[in-house]
């Protein structure tokens, strides 16, 4: 088995977390993607971060939020999202996740059980739900203007629903009447997004995503595992990937995948 050492160096390496291999350009940062299924934009947890691996100085040193992200390459994560085959969902307990879409599939089930009960609650969420549904994926404003909601209200029930894969936003660009445009968000449901449903269980795609995310970070310690994804993952999901040795312990509470 490899050492936690090794496995300590080569998370360095695959997850670009020394500036001598920096994200020079979009295309690296896709190619990054692509290797590693899954990036948070910001550094928060093991799994690995676009930002982090830009390796540039913040927009604003010493602020917080948006001024702690790159200051030239912020765009990123934005831009990644609208190229083909990458998802950006915010099942990451409601922040941003970057998926290539060859490993998205393990949301489906998810997003599919959140769908049906999202459906049956009868409040502005199944509203919400339902409009979709009938009027395909539709614009900010033209849903506050259907559904009668508020801006606050209509982010209270956007949120919940997106950090449980049921609903994808997208930023998009509107030509305004003065020929320049504004930024909005277009709202769709999981099922509009993703069309091939995974004929699988809520445990399998549970296991499916600790699988990914552990793959993505390399090396990962046990307790941040339960703290990935909006979805809560017990402690018998890991314990069972360890049994079925798709998952090995190279040190004392640490996780990784076997060679």
């Amino acid at each position: 088995m490899t050492t936690l050492a090794e496995l300590r160096q080569r998370r360095l390496y695959e997850c670009r977390l020394t500036p001598d291999r920096a994200l020079a350009t979009l295309d690296d940062a896709e190619a990054f993607l692509r290797d590693r299924g899954v990036l948070t934009l910001t550094q928060d947890s093991a799994l690995p971060s676009l930002f982090a691996a830009c390796h540039e100085e913040p927009y604003k040193r010493g602020a917080a939020g948006f001024g702690s992200w790159p200051k030239t390459k912020w765009p990123w994560g934005g831009e990644l999202a609208h190229r083909a085959g990458v998802l950006a969902l915010k099942v990451h307990r409601g922040k941003v996740l970057l998926f290539d879409r060859d490993v998205a599939r393990a949301v489906d089930p998810l997003a599919r059980a959140a769908l049906a009960e999202g459906e049956k609650a009868g409040d502005d969420g199944t509203r919400l739900l339902r409009h979709l549904r009938s009027a395909g994926p539709s614009r900010i404003d033209d849903l506050k203007a259907e559904l009668g909601l508020e801006a606050p209200a209509l982010r209270k029930v956007r949120e919940k629903l997106e950090s449980v894969g049921a609903v994808v936003s997208r930023d998009i660009e509107v030509d305004d009447a003065k020929g320049a445009h504004t930024h909005t968000s277009e709202l769709a449901r999981w099922d509009q997004v993703w069309t091939k449903p995974w004929k699988a269980n809520v445990d399998q795609a549970l296991a499916e995503l600790v699988l990914i995310g552990v793959r993505a970070a390399v090396l990962a310690h046990q307790d941040e595992v339960a703290k990935w994804f909006t979805w809560p993952i017990e402690w018998p999901t890991v314990s069972g990937l360890i049994t079925a040795r798709r998952l090995v312990r190279p040190g004392p509470g640490f996780l990784a995948l076997p060679e």
